[in-house]
């Protein structure tokens, strides 16, 4: 078991012995997608794994946020909103746009001229720190600038 798929399955507990309705639910939902995730990779799950089926759910629920508000139902909104809070406290800490910056101009200092490859160099290094639509927005500020 991974450090990370320990808390998440801690803080149910917690919430359990809490009787925190919402959160138990929440948590209960994103750790069947973590084992659905595991049996659909047929291995062990790693930290990296998780993060991705957090990022996932957080992405899910972005998009229903978006829904409800273009139908108006604001009570749905913050339930989504208030769902998205308690998942990212399990994410690690996004990278600053300076980062990214940074790791984008070693990856062409490195020899990668072109998108793809600097996406190749910096996608993994910032896995689950970084969005990609923000990696490739600084790569291309930097290759129209270099």
């Amino acid at each position: 078991m991974t450090d990370l798929l320990g808390t998440v399955q801690a803080a149910l507990q917690a919430a359990r012995k809490r009787q925190d309705k919402d959160r138990t639910l929440l948590l209960g939902t994103v750790l069947s997608a973590v084992r659905n995730h595991e049996i659909a990779l047929d291995r062990p799950l790693t930290d990296a794994d998780v993060v991705t089926v957090l990022q996932r759910s957080v992405k899910q629920r972005r998009e229903s946020v978006a829904q409800f508000s273009a139908a108006g139902r604001s009570d749905l909104v913050d339930r989504e909103q208030a769902q998205i809070t308690m998942i990212e406290e399990f994410l690690p800490p996004p990278a600053a746009p300076e980062e990214i910056r940074a790791a984008v101009r070693e990856a062409i200092a490195a020899g990668a001229g072109q998108l793809g490859g600097i996406m190749a160099a910096v996608v993994p290094r910032l896995a689950g720190r970084a969005d990609g639509k923000e990696i490739n927005r600084i790569a291309r500020e930097e290759l129209r600038a270099g």
